[in-house]
């Protein structure tokens, strides 16, 4: 199959590279030395856990060279420039394509389904720490890369959903094709909201929340607020487990890890504060959920100036 990676930053260069290595035909969109650098030299990953740094030859292309149609197409933008996302779509994708949002943001795919009636996309979410060291290189935090993604009810399960699976773990990502994914997503959202909330909150990296005390206790009311939302809103998760996995996961990875809204807002970038926080405060008035953790993070966040 032809795969397209929109979006070559932390999650698309994972991504990328991992299907390339595989010997995946697949094609990443790019910009700038980002590009160029990717063209002259392949996409590299730099493992953070052993120092190694491999290359692996990836086709890179600009957004308006992006051609089509694609048979699989992941989208890795920032939420903030999703409606950068819609023509690159509506040029790479026909009835056929498989559409997998993998942003931070939950409902990301329903949200894309609506602009885009007539294409198939599914929602989708990824386990992964990662970020753009450099021009074509990606630094991986982590050992963990997981895919979960499927159709949402009321959706179509075709049979090709099974291959990219399959293409994905023989890639090395664990690929998993999910019948409930509007709960699985919602549980990757119950780890990044709160780990980057929470992160911003206290300064905090992920050796903070890794013993008992105020921090971490603040992470764990986080998720528990997310989880009500959820179940307000109909999709209930065992919340307890979620809360052991994440606390795995934060475990898992290098102590000194941070979250990309964390950088971002930090370097005062533009960061995806509206979907990771302000959005579970809107869930939260619409279906009369009380988020003590999340208001007081958006008071000092805006006492800082970060939500202007």
């Amino acid at each position: 199959m032809k795969y397209l990676i929109v979006g070559a930053g932390g999650t698309g260069g994972v991504i990328a590279f991992k299907l390339a290595q595989g010997h995946q035909d697949v094609t990443v969109i790019a910009r700038g030395e980002h590009l160029e650098a990717i063209r002259k030299e392949g996409l590299k990953l730099h493992t953070k856990w052993d120092g190694q740094i491999a290359s692996a030859p990836v086709k890179a292309v600009n957004a308006e060279a992006c051609g089509g149609p694609y048979d699989v197409i992941f989208v890795c933008f920032k939420w903030y420039s999703i409606e950068d996302a819609l023509p690159i779509l509506k040029q790479a994708a026909d009835s056929k394509t498989v559409i997998i949002p993998v942003l931070n943001i939950y409902g990301t795919g329903a949200k894309l389904q609506t602009k885009l009636p007539d294409l198939y996309i599914l929602d989708g979410c990824i386990y992964v720490a990662s970020k753009k060291e450099k021009a074509g290189q990606i630094l991986q935090f982590g050992k963990i890369t997981r895919i979960v993604f499927g159709p949402r009810k009321g959706q179509e399960m075709r049979p090709v959903l099974s291959d990219i699976a399959g293409d994905l773990d023989a890639c090395g990502i664990e690929g998993r094709l999910s019948d409930a994914i509007e709960r699985e997503a919602l549980e990757k959202f119950d780890y990044v909201s709160p780990v980057g909330a929470a992160g911003l909150y206290f300064g905090a990296t992920s050796a903070d929340f890794g013993a008992p005390g105020e921090k971490r206790d603040f992470l764990i009311e986080m998720m528990k607020e997310v989880a009500a939302v959820g179940k307000a809103m109909g999709v209930v998760m065992d919340s307890e487990k979620v809360i052991r996995r994440n606390l795995e996961i934060v475990a898992s990875l290098d102590s000194k890890s941070t979250t990309s809204m964390q950088r971002d807002v930090m370097a005062g970038r533009r960061s995806e504060m509206d979907g990771l926080v302000l959005e579970v405060l809107r869930l939260a008035k619409i279906y009369g959920v009380d988020v003590p953790a999340y208001e007081k993070a958006a008071e000092a966040f805006s006492a800082r100036g970060w939500l202007s």
